[in-house]
């Protein structure tokens, strides 16, 4: 028997303590990711608790803030599509943002008025508060509740929570249950009402053309970046075929309408013991109660029946006597609204005189904000334009500056304008200007009273990303498209059908740009986000702008080269869109951590900073720390 030799004797040894060493290492991160886990649970549980456990009891607005009965101050009808921590997603709040919303609707002297006040307002001619607020969420979110709770607890605010009955009757941890809903109820700060029986879309279409039919909610979320306007709610319509003919007679219209109220009704009764009195008809803005002639007195007949209010309109907020109480509107603010985007669509929907909120103390000196709102919030500065207008703040640094640098982060939606001026006028008859605009960089310079464009290119192309062709985008959209129903599908069998129709799609080709192919280029979305550093350079005659680190241009000679003021300015651009069928005409440029910098060509280590918005000392280590425990906390709560 071969005997091991001691080198063979160390080898072993030392492969077994490399094992004992990574066993100690594995054993250590479970042990600290279950502390951590369990931290997170613990979190959720105490949220939980306190939703269903309330210390305080909704406190009715004074007598003395009604309206005098001769004036009709009317209502506003605020909707949230939900709520949740961070607030990162396309259609839910951060829950400091929401705080941040109502707590100014409180200072401008808003109360929340209850389902009851507005039918007796209608119905009766009862006065309303002079600023009378109606608040909902929809939905029925869990995490809605949880954040939003404690919020309107602080600050006494009523709410009606709005749900689906489709799914009160199975599990699906999202929802609330009705139990939940009876514990809100009994806790006074809420009320209840529905957005239907269902949410689902039918004859859809994608951009390229190619029928999709009838689609949930989850196939909704896969594919929706492909899908343009052509697409309706489930109780708008006839379902129709590719060519946009019913595939549905009168009669079977009218019992898919029939079944969907009939159930609805069914299981509030069963499970609330009562119809809620607030219906919100999915979706808005048909100027009936349907896209269709036939459908809409369907739905109208339901509607009363069953409902004591309804809101048909969405895209302003305020509703007075002179509308119907089954044609009520509601605004839905977005979750990148900041809070000035609020308050700036209030104002100019009910027409009277809004504060809008100046922010952090610190810097407020430092501008002089001319034309719009701005706010200050830890190192950002943002400009709200007017609707349909434009903003604009000057630097008051009290120097002119003809060379130097300028840093910022660009964090506005990609529709609109976010624009910095420099060697400008004070009344800017003349200046240089470098703007982010629907997705392109442009270099703009004002001399003489004349406006020329000295630069423009897409961002795309800047940063080298490829831009697709059409044929490339519709292959993309058709794959997702049959990955979308092979992931919900039915069966294995339907699964394995629509993946395969997905490959086999893929491996089709698609003539790219290169080969002269026609690019993709779709009209941007009112809701597409962008975040762009640039860095701005000008001494002597030349200017340098790099975007993201990549060098867009190059000493390109500038005639206006006088020393000057810095100015930002943010502007709405029309030529956007929405995939709902209602626009925003108000726009937010967000500018984060913008910073001036001396020019005078040595390394920029030794280049003199002369205006920062950014956090300096321990200010800035408190910021970086509560910006790393908001990516941990994120990690977390998207992947445990």
């Amino acid at each position: 028997m071969k005997q091991d030799t001691p080198r063979e004797d160390l080898r072993a040894e030392i492969e077994k303590l490399g094992d004992d060493a990574f066993t100690r290492r594995k054993n250590r991160f479970k042990r600290i990711r279950t502390v951590l886990q369990f931290l997170v649970i613990a979190v959720c549980l105490a949220m939980l608790a306190d939703l269903f456990f309330h210390l305080k009891t909704y406190h009715p607005y004074d007598a003395s803030s009604l309206a005098d009965s001769s004036e009709d101050t009317g209502f506003i009808a605020i909707s949230y599509f939900g709520v949740d921590r961070i607030g990162d997603s396309s259609t839910l709040i951060g829950k400091d943002l929401l705080e941040e919303h109502l707590q100014a609707l409180k200072d401008q002297g808003y109360v929340t008025i209850t389902q009851k006040d507005i039918e007796d307002y209608y119905q009766s001619g009862k006065p309303l508060p002079k600023r009378a607020l109606y608040l909902m969420f929809e939905d029925g979110r869990r995490d809605t509740a949880i954040f939003a709770d404690t919020i309107m607890e602080r600050i006494n605010y009523k709410a009606t929570m709005m749900t689906y009955a489709g799914v009160l009757d199975y599990e699906d941890p999202k929802f609330l249950k009705p139990k939940e809903l009876r514990d809100m109820e009994e806790s006074s700060f809420w009320e209840m009402g529905t957005n239907g029986y269902r949410l689902e879309y039918i004859n859809v279409m994608d951009r390229y053309g190619n029928y999709i039919g009838e689609i949930n909610p989850l196939r909704y979320a896969m594919i929706h970046p492909y899908l343009g306007r052509h697409y309706n709610h489930y109780l708008m319509d006839y379902i129709r075929d590719k060519d946009g003919v019913p595939k549905e007679s009168y009669n079977h219209m009218k019992r898919r309408v029939d079944y969907d109220y009939e159930h609805l009704r069914d299981v509030y009764e069963a499970q609330l013991g009562y119809v809620p009195h607030t219906y919100v008809l999915m979706h808005s803005n048909t100027g009936r109660f349907g896209n269709n002639r036939d459908i809409s007195p369907v739905n109208e007949k339901w509607i009363r029946d069953l409902f004591v209010m309804n809101f048909n309109r969405e895209g302003y907020c305020f509703n007075q006597r002179g509308s119907s109480i089954y044609d009520l509107t509601r605004m839905q603010p977005q979750p990148y609204w900041p809070v000035n985007h609020l308050l700036m669509r209030i104002k100019y929907d009910i027409n009277q005189p809004i504060s809008f909120k100046q922010g952090d103390d610190r810097h407020q000196q430092d501008w002089d904000n001319l034309k719009g709102a701005a706010q200050i919030k830890a190192e950002k500065y943002i400009l709200t334009t007017l609707p349909e207008g434009e903003a604009l703040s000057r630097l008051q640094s009290g120097e002119d500056f003809r060379d130097a640098r300028i840093r910022t982060r660009l964090e506005g939606n990609a529709f609109g304008a976010q624009k910095i001026y420099f060697h400008a006028a004070n009344d800017l008859s003349r200046y240089d200007e470098v703007s982010l605009r629907n997705g392109d960089l442009v270099v703009t310079e004002k001399t003489g009273g004349a406006e020329r464009e000295l630069y423009r290119e897409k961002l795309a192309v800047i940063l080298g990303e490829k831009i697709q062709s059409k044929e490339e985008a519709k292959r993309e959209a058709e794959v997702k498209e049959n990955e979308a129903f092979a992931r919900y599908a039915d069966s294995p069998a339907e699964a394995k059908e629509y993946l395969s129709r997905a490959q086999t799609r893929q491996a089709q080709p698609a003539a790219s740009v290169d080969d002269g192919a026609e690019p993709d280029e779709a009209v941007t979305s009112f809701h597409a986000r962008s975040f762009h550093d640039i860095d701005i350079a000008f001494k002597d005659d030349y200017l340098t702008v790099t975007v993201d680190g990549k060098t867009a241009v190059d000493n390109i000679l500038l005639a206006n080269t006088q020393e000057g003021t810095v100015l930002l300015g943010a502007a709405w651009k029309a030529d956007a869109w929405s995939q709902r069928n209602l626009a925003d005409d108000v726009y937010d440029g967000v500018f984060n951590k913008f910073t001036v910098l001396s020019n005078t060509g040595k390394a920029e280590k030794d280049e003199k900073v002369l205006f920062t918005m950014q956090y300096t000392g321990l200010e800035y280590y408190e910021q970086r720390a509560k910006e790393l425990w908001e990516t941990i906390l994120k990690w977390f709560l998207t992947y445990l």
